[in-house]
């Protein structure tokens, strides 16, 4: 079966956000409002589309992967994009860059990531927002990742090394009177879950600070999910730590598993060959997580306009192993399968995702217009 015939033979896509929505909204309490601006934003275009729907990702992969689908099984990232990196501050304050969001976290096939972090290349290049070609694009993503299997992989510290990465991590955005000005605008909520709110007290760099609690609108595939802000004083500067629901992967629920409670974020975030942010722990329900000038994620939108692209899809390749090396055992089964695959496999399989995406964007947008 072709590609295209097996993604034919998927559930329609509305019945399959609908399910999703509902398999999601029985382990936490929805945002409809947020969800609702989530659905018109699906709508502007195949990258967003993408970014807003890991859960029909799960399916079409399952789909249409093949012999890649048997691919050995990794801690993964899951809802891995172009727009899935950031930065943010270690123990000991050095400005760190790497992967920035682990909501999907589980184990999959170690191709499924690359696929899908190829695939948002091809949409963000049809889109005119990376000026690569797409056999490039994938290439380069493949060099990356293939070099950190080989060096066993390296964490991103833009101290000493990474000047290039650095400039393009500190952007005029995440300037911090720009940042804050951003933060103290957010409305104070009345209505905070007494459990996000302690663990955002628990989070804090002290006890007993006067925090003023907020919700947030961010991100796309996590729209929907209630997520709340607490901004206090300490020291002469503001402070900010987000808390937002966590639920098992959209993964589980593709793969017919709906009673499952449980997600990987911690051991994908703590085996990873990485420096850990100190502040980010999953808290019973809740991510928790430090929001600063340079701990937040980084939009393609917000590069600078002079950039080495080609640099930075190898960059993002490189940290896609380091996270797939923090699975023991993992290393030599995946160069292994690595070395078997011919030719442009990427790129032929991660532009045809590329075009279900499209396609399925397409149909989502005829609908939403009628």
């Amino acid at each position: 079966m072709s590609r295209r015939a097996a993604a034919a033979a998927v559930e329609p896509l509305t019945s399959a956000t609908r399910r999703y929505e509902d398999w999601l909204g029985a382990r936490m309490p929805l945002v409809r409002a947020d969800l609702r601006l989530k659905h018109r934003r699906m709508s502007e275009g195949p990258f967003q589309f993408l970014r807003g729907t890991f859960y029909r990702w799960c399916q079409l992969w399952r789909a249409a992967a093949g012999d890649l689908a048997r691919a050995a099984s990794v801690l993964s990232v899951g809802d891995l994009h172009l727009e899935n990196y950031g930065t943010w501050r270690d123990a000991d304050g050095r400005l760190i860059w790497g992967i920035n969001d682990f909501d999907e976290a589980t184990r999959l096939p170690w191709t499924q990531d690359l696929v899908r972090l190829a695939a948002s290349a091809h949409l963000a290049i049809a889109a005119r927002t990376l000026r690569v070609r797409g056999r490039s694009a994938c290439q380069i993503i493949l060099s990356g990742y293939r070099d950190a299997l080989d060096a066993g992989g390296r964490p991103f510290v833009l101290e000493e090394e990474h000047g290039w990465l650095r400039r393009l991590a500190t952007g005029e955005l995440r300037h911090p009177p720009t940042f804050w000005a951003k933060m103290q605008a957010l409305k104070t909520a009345r209505d905070v879950d007494r459990t996000a709110a302690a663990a955002i007290r628990a989070g804090m760099p002290a006890t007993g600070l006067e925090i003023r609690f907020t919700r947030r609108v961010a991100g796309l595939g996590s729209l929907g999910r209630p997520r709340f802000v607490g901004i206090a004083a300490w020291n002469g500067g503001a402070v900010a730590r987000e808390a937002k629901a966590v639920a098992p992967s959209a993964w589980t629920w593709a793969s017919g598993r709906p009673g499952a409670r449980a997600n990987s974020i911690n051991a994908t975030v703590r085996r990873a060959v990485r420096v850990p942010d100190p502040t980010v722990r999953v808290a019973g329900r809740w991510m928790v997580r430090r929001l600063a000038p340079h701990c937040t994620r980084i939009d393609l939108v917000d590069l600078p306009t002079s950039r080495d692209e080609e640099r930075l899809l190898y960059a993002m390749g490189f940290e896609a192993a380091n996270v797939h090396l923090g699975t023991p055992g993992a290393r030599a089964a995946v160069r292994r399968q690595l070395a078997a695959l011919r030719g442009r496999w990427l790129h032929d399989v991660a532009g045809a995702m590329a075009e279900q995406v499209i396609a399925e964007w397409r149909l989502w947008r005829k609908q939403a217009a009628a």
